[in-house]
């Protein structure tokens, strides 16, 4: 499943990011359908409002179906055909829609066989992983592997803003697969635009954390195809519907699982939010060391090293298979510390499901 997501980058930022190129092949940014609804935030939960990509087509009778709109929308589909004046009285959950069963249940089959396919935009997705022994869940953030930017000349710093505006600049967001829908107040009223988030089995890597995970479209081609319902049929267009390996995550602090808190602290790695290293042991361990550290000595002369370019992808060597630690003070810059850290070396990845 997929209940919480990050999207806090500034509109103009979210723009440039949703970058594209029109049947034409010319270089375009998405223009936006009420864009002062637009609300950035390190912790959206459902009834919330986020941004999606959907084709002009919806909107204009003319227009490209290949030329895209950035629209806020509520996160929970509100059936076009539900009868009672308040949208919170639906009697199902419709946040997400598995794929297995898009094409039997009524609220999901009728906007996709219109053609309501949109793109659900984020910085990445939360998932809560159960800890053996306890009831407590250790939240892990989830998202697309990021290119480090180019390193910042002497006058950018962690105290510039441009600094971190250039940063999110390069920042990949995670674009998965949804359907929408518009309903009319049956008493009169403005129109609700929501949509509903499709899932699908989780790929090899997530699998410890979640068994679902959100139906994400890895790639220009893939984005263009789901929302050109113009040109694209509803049924080769499920056929981008699929797990994808190409993710990463780390985990953060519990801190984002009250939805009333949105810092960054919520999407921080936890190991920078504690003064205490977290009791693990094995690769998790070496990790952590190597996350504390500059020292190029820890690593054998001959091990290859990776381009550093590459943001380190840390994934399962941080998955919990012990009771969760204590809880962790938060502390400034948070997120700037992980954004802006050198990596000098890189351990060699190691997934739990391809030893």
């Amino acid at each position: 499943m997929c209940g919480r997501t990050s999207c806090h980058l500034p509109r103009d930022a979210l723009t440039r990011a949703c970058a594209y190129r029109d049947r034409q092949g010319q270089q375009r940014l998405p223009q936006w359908k009420d864009p002062d609804r637009y609300c950035p935030s390190y912790n959206k939960s459902p009834q919330s409002s986020s941004p999606v990509l959907l084709s002009r087509l919806h909107f204009e009778k003319d227009a490209d179906s290949s030329e895209r709109i950035i629209a806020p929308m509520r996160w929970g589909l509100v059936p076009s055909w539900f009868k009672e004046s308040d949208p919170s009285k639906l009697q199902f959950n419709t946040t997400n829609c598995r794929s297995d069963t898009i094409l039997e249940k009524q609220s999901f089959k009728v906007p996709l066989g219109k053609g309501r396919r949109c793109v659900v935009l984020a910085d990445g997705f939360y998932e809560w992983q159960r800890c053996q022994g306890t009831s407590q869940r250790q939240p892990y953030f989830i998202y697309f592997p990021q290119i480090k930017s180019e390193k910042p000349g002497s006058k950018d710093t962690a105290d510039n803003p441009d600094y971190w505006d250039k940063v999110w600049d390069n920042w990949r967001l995670l674009t998965m697969a949804g359907i929408f829908d518009c309903w009319d107040p049956p008493g009169g009223g403005e129109l609700l635009y929501s949509y509903t988030i499709i899932t699908v089995d989780s790929c090899r890597s997530l699998r410890d954390i979640h068994h679902r995970m959100p139906a994400i479209l890895d790639g220009e081609e893939a984005v263009s195809k789901w929302l050109d319902f113009g040109e694209v049929s509803t049924q080769e267009a499920l056929k981008l519907i699929h797990p994808t390996e190409n993710i990463t995550f780390h985990p953060v602090s519990q801190v984002v699982n009250n939805s009333r808190n949105s810092t960054p602290e919520c999407l921080a790695p936890v190991h920078l939010i504690t003064n205490k290293e977290p009791k693990v042991s094995g690769s998790s361990q070496r990790m952590m060391q190597w996350l504390t550290t500059k020292s190029p000595k820890k690593e054998a002369p001959q091990t290859p090293q990776k381009d550093e370019s590459d943001i380190p992808q840390w994934s399962s060597q941080f998955l919990q298979k012990s009771p969760l630690p204590p809880k962790r003070s938060a502390a400034a810059g948070l997120l700037e510390r992980w954004l802006k850290q050198e990596k000098e070396e890189e351990p060699m990845a190691k997934r739990p499901h391809s030893q």
